[in-house]
């Protein structure tokens, strides 16, 4: 191959080498990151701030009923005056707990309505008042732990079915009152 052939070819492998150089690269030695930019870790959830409700008066209480296939002693109310859904989405509630002989038991409570529903005791009542817990955590709520109680208003009365969502406060009342149809109360549609 005569000389002049072969600095052609070499003057323009070198050109074309040059020119590739300068274009972007169609392939990146290094991997992007996993999670684009734009999108950010979620903010942890905070619970908000927790003022105590008035003592419940008796015309406010709502009777609701655990199931019935394991019948409970007592008597269960909640507060439907200061019932709420807070800015954190915990579902805060006053419940009375009343024996057979009439003795009362009062709690301030808040419900978070996770799939796995959790629930804190914020206060006790005594002498018509409310004497707040220090330091009380959050206790799950299972099937294991024998609390029916808890299980019940997560997952009939206060949450949403197959939402984990709180259910609207009118609904929750309606729900406590026992006027929720059962399929209302599994998450299907109305027919």
């Amino acid at each position: 191959m005569p000389f002049a052939a072969v600095t052609l070819m070499l003057t323009l492998f070198l050109a074309s080498s040059l020119a590739l150089a300068a274009k972007p690269r169609q392939f990146i030695d290094e991997a992007e990151p996993a999670t684009p930019a734009s999108i950010s870790d979620p903010k942890p959830w905070e619970e908000g701030r927790i003022d105590l409700p008035p003592w419940p008066k008796d015309g406010d209480l709502v009777e609701f009923e655990l199931d019935r296939a394991s019948p409970s002693r007592f008597r269960y109310f909640i507060d439907s005056s200061h019932l709420s859904i807070g800015s954190d989405g915990v579902v805060r509630y006053t419940l009375v707990a009343e024996s057979p002989s009439g003795t009362r038991n009062v709690t301030f409570e808040g419900l978070r309505c996770k799939a796995q529903g959790v629930f804190r005791t914020y206060a006790y009542g005594s002498n018509d008042r409310f004497i707040p817990v220090e330091g009380a955590d959050w206790q799950a709520v299972t099937s294991q732990s024998g609390d029916r109680l808890h299980r019940e208003l997560h997952g009939h009365f206060l949450c949403g079915p197959r939402t984990f969502e709180p259910r609207p406060i009118p609904d929750m009342i309606r729900a406590l009152q026992g006027k929720v149809r059962g399929r209302e109360n599994a998450g299907f549609l109305p027919d």
